[in-house]
């Protein structure tokens, strides 16, 4: 009979260790039906329950985006999406962006060598 109890209460202490670690680790957006610290709580005053509760209740879904949530980067969720719509639009965009890193360009070493004309000592 004190075996049983022995396995019992390893068996007890090794799921709550296992979800107290887990809840822990586990990212505050990902958690579901309570606050990450209720969960923590919830195992660490009631070992067995709470980490039972933890396991049916509380862990996140399975991997991948959760329904209605907004991915991070949801460019990279569209498919064609390294491809140009238009190349003909794509190719003005280019061109314009090229003259306006060319301009900017000029004026910084047109900047820039006036600044250095300007700090040159005068020869009297």
């Amino acid at each position: 009979m004190f075996k049983v109890y022995a396995l019992l209460s390893i068996v007890s202490i090794i799921l709550m260790v296992f979800c107290l670690i887990e809840a822990v680790s586990t990212d505050e957006s990902r958690m579901r039906n309570l606050p990450k610290l209720w969960w923590i709580l919830l195992i660490l005053f009631f070992p067995l329950a709470g980490s039972i509760a933890r396991l049916v209740a509380g862990r996140p879904a399975a991997a991948g985006p959760r329904p209605g949530a907004a991915p991070a980067f949801p460019e990279y969720d569209r498919p064609g999406r390294a491809r140009p719509n238009d190349p003909v639009k794509d190719e003005d965009f280019l061109k314009k962006v090229r003259e306006r890193a060319e301009e900017q360009r000029r004026r910084y070493e047109a900047q820039k060598k006036k600044d250095r004309d300007k700090d040159k000592p005068d020869a009297e």
